[in-house]
């Protein structure tokens, strides 16, 4: 598999500032893709309103799976019926949308947290369930005329389901081949999760690999984070301040994952801790719609907005929020630079409905960022 086909180009930003027109790129270049929560089309966010030209890949977000392996829509009104841009459903109106944005890849993720995830165990375990999986994945991805499949399985906690996950991922491969189909996975990005994977072997089977570099503090913790850095400090105050983007892509490449291959996540939201002004504090609550914010609705009002430059993070502090860890423009630039630094494969972001327009808009900052422009 070559890392970058000519199907990966990318839509000019040049001719969006000038002529509100798109026209493709001749050269192959970074990945810069985006997840969509279908949920999202009931905040009246349906595909036509996105600026898809600075994406490569739209990850669908979520397909879920029985124990007896079938796929199934985690909603299917909004997936398949609901009136939407002229069609029938979010995931016609997105693979409509490829008539405008021509090098546009439209993806299916399988799984996402909770629910989503609940019977992957199972089912990767059992080969005729795996065998199921795999045809109601192809009938999916014929019936809605999709580029691939994603799988977000959240997350492989042993070796045995390690090497369950290897056995899906090979038999998907198999059915969906490169590079007609687009097979990728999200994995988390601390070490703790990753060890249950033979990640070269992993690699072999997939197009691109999204490292999910976010999340790494919460109200899982006791102490307050950032929940995104880029860096690891030189002083971690306590595990979860351990990992790192940095740290997440050392670790797949020390496993011989091709670098161009790995896509590094970036959060269009921010994570809230109540009744503290920085790191390493105890907190009371979180602010927000479980504890988090859209980054469009970023800093908080009242708030005062800082960098960290020396580790990669932001935060604001101050306003119904308290302290709210989360990405900006700054920050992701200096990612973007990591990623060209490290030869890594691109960029992603959950999720773009999440992001902000023009310049302050993180989908088209990393855009730039990575293609130095």
């Amino acid at each position: 598999m070559t890392s970058f086909p000519s199907s990966s180009l990318l839509l000019s930003p040049r001719a969006q500032s000038s002529t509100h027109s798109e026209t493709s790129y001749n050269v192959p270049l970074y990945f810069n893709a985006a997840y969509y929560p279908n949920w999202r089309i009931y905040k009246k966010q349906p595909p036509s309103s996105l600026r898809l030209g600075f994406t490569s890949h739209v990850f669908y977000a979520f397909a879920w799976v029985k124990e007896s392996g079938e796929l199934y829509l985690s909603d299917e009104w909004a997936d398949s019926h609901i009136p939407v841009d002229g069609t029938e459903g979010c995931l016609r109106a997105f693979t409509q949308l490829k008539q405008q944005y021509s090098e546009l890849k439209v993806i299916l993720s399988v799984g996402g947290g909770g629910k989503g995830s609940e019977n992957f165990a199972k089912v990767a375990r059992n080969p005729a369930a795996v065998d199921v999986f795999v045809k109601s994945a192809m009938d999916l991805v014929n019936q809605f005329k999709l580029d691939g499949i994603d799988i977000d399985w959240e997350h492989p906690a042993d070796m045995q389901q390690g090497q369950d996950y290897l056995y899906l991922l090979s038999k998907l491969r198999e059915a969906l081949p490169s590079p007609r189909y687009t097979l990728t996975t999200a994995l988390p990005a601390g070490e703790w999760a990753l060890k249950n994977i033979n990640l070269s072997a992993a690699q072999v089977y997939l197009d691109l690999i999204n490292v999910m570099a976010y999340d790494f503090s919460g109200p899982w913790v006791n102490l307050t984070g950032h929940q995104a850095q880029l860096y690891t400090p030189s002083s971690p105050h306590n595990e979860a301040a351990r990992i790192s983007c940095q740290s997440a892509a050392h670790y797949m490449l020390s496993q011989g994952v091709d670098p161009k291959k790995i896509l590094l996540g970036i959060p269009a939201y921010g994570r809230s801790f109540l009744g503290c002004n920085d790191i390493n504090q105890p907190y009371s609550g979180r602010g927000g719609e479980d504890g988090t914010f859209d980054y469009c609705d970023l800093p908080r009002p009242g708030a005062k907005e800082y960098h960290d430059d020396a580790i990669g993070a932001a935060y604001c502090c101050g306003g119904d929020g308290g302290f709210v860890t989360y990405d900006t423009p700054r920050t992701v630039q200096q990612k973007a630079r990591f990623v060209t630094k490290m030869g890594l494969g691109g960029l992603f972001y959950w999720h773009i409905t999440g992001d902000k327009r023009g310049s302050k808009s993180l989908v088209e900052t990393g855009f730039k960022a990575l293609h130095d422009m």
